[in-house]
């Protein structure tokens, strides 16, 4: 049984409020026999925004939360935990924001059922030293990096400025010759600063105890679908590749018919997602005679996004830029096939009547490091080609059966 690594995760939604001034958000853990803390007035139950639960850490995984002078106040002002004595990070994915513009994220081993594995966990864009984790312990990792920094992402909204960032960790999958499993903790995260005249927020998205994916086109926060394209020209003289992505076939219209060399207008595109700075990707398009992907004979159409070389019709990318009229258009990725059929290996005779067409994708968040680009130089190819991609941002879609009819007269 082969081993390998993924990424994969749900999401859901809360929001907390950060309003402290520190800069210091944590320190190393606390040890048993250090001097006690000043002894400050402190309630009998933990603070409603820390349960019981998130704050049962052993004293040796203690790590402290804000400064030694922290109220009780203040400490679940920074979603932490208090004992009576100290501020600590409780069993949990905590995110706090900085006035001095800074992320502070950290992961408790206990955050999922059962414990992840701290030493997983990972900025999706860790190139640069500041974008690890400043500390590793048995049961915490510590993020600490500037929010202009290490993959993030600005949008400046009406009355305030937001910076986003990922986080994912890793789990194993054991791959068998009837099917796949996994048994470790996964989870991404998706988290915010809200930086406005108010003060300063954190939106935090945070998944524990999901199931593991499943083989379709919606991975994690991803979804894309392929659509062909039927427009017509309304009038003479008009670009015909403008015009074909203008309206699509339906589901009710498949199969849908074509000739020989008669254009096939495909669209690959982001379902549900607003982010402007994002980009679409095409790593692989293909053709089976079958709906089945992995199927035999297949052709390919584009390979790291660039047209089958070996193609005698090459594939065609058509642009799609801010005069194609959609909102993102970074989201969308078109390009033409001519219509072909495949032949029998031995003979070479037209066997297969039937085209489905597949494209595995990926989104893009460009950085100071990669912009995101496809170049069809063999080079630039290659470098691409060297990138890890995390699984919760690539997908695989595949369009309805295209039936090849005789040539019109």
């Amino acid at each position: 049984m082969e081993l390998f690594k993924c990424l994969f995760s749900v999401v859901v939604v809360a929001l907390l409020a950060c309003d402290a001034t520190a800069q210091n958000y944590w320190s190393m853990p606390l040890q048993e026999h250090q001097a006690p803390l000043p002894t400050q007035q402190q309630p009998t139950v933990p603070p409603a925004a820390a349960p019981l639960e998130k704050c049962q850490v052993e004293q040796g995984d203690k790590i402290q939360c804000g400064t030694p002078d922290t109220t009780a106040e203040l400490c679940e002002n920074l979603n932490c935990c208090f004992d009576g004595s100290h501020c600590y990070y409780g069993n949990a994915v905590t995110v706090q924001c900085t006035r001095d513009g800074q992320f502070v994220v950290v992961v408790g081993r206990d955050a999922t059922v059962p414990k992840i594995d701290v030493e997983s966990v990972s900025l999706l864009e860790m190139n640069d030293p500041p974008c690890t984790p400043v500390d590793f312990t048995s049961a915490f990792a510590i993020f600490q990096f500037p929010v202009t920094g290490c993959g993030t992402t600005f949008k400046d909204e009406e009355s305030y400025v937001v910076y986003e960032n990922h986080m994912s960790s890793s789990y194993e999958v054991g791959v068998g010759p009837r099917g796949s499993i996994t048994r470790d903790s996964h989870f991404e995260l998706l988290f915010q600063c809200r930086y406005s005249e108010a003060g300063v927020e954190a939106l935090v998205m945070d998944v524990t105890g999901v199931p593991p994916p499943v083989p379709v086109a919606a991975a994690g926060l991803l979804r894309v679908q392929l659509r062909l394209g039927n427009g017509k020209c309304p009038t003479k003289g008009c670009v015909e590749e403008n015009s074909a992505y203008s309206s699509f076939y339906s589901e009710a219209d498949y199969p849908i018919t074509k000739v020989l060399r008669e254009p096939v207008y495909v669209e690959v595109n982001i379902l549900e997602r607003s982010d402007p700075n994002i980009i679409l990707n095409l790593e692989h398009c293909w053709a089976t005679s079958s709906p089945n992907p992995e199927s035999m004979p297949q052709w390919d159409l584009l390979i790291d996004g660039c047209p089958n070389q070996d193609d005698r019709y090459l594939t065609t990318m058509v642009p799609v830029d801010g005069s194609s009229g959609l909102t993102y258009p970074t989201h969308h990725k078109r390009f033409v096939v001519k219509m072909f059929t495949f032949v029998d290996q031995s003979d070479f005779s037209p066997q297969r009547d039937t085209v489905f067409i597949h494209c595995s994708v990926e989104v893009c968040y460009p950085s100071s490091t990669y912009a995101c680009e496809q170049s069809c130089n063999r080079q630039r190819r290659a470098v691409a080609a060297g990138r890890k991609v995390p699984s919760n941002r690539k997908a695989l879609v595949s369009s309805g059966e295209v039936i090849l009819t005789k040539q019109r007269i």
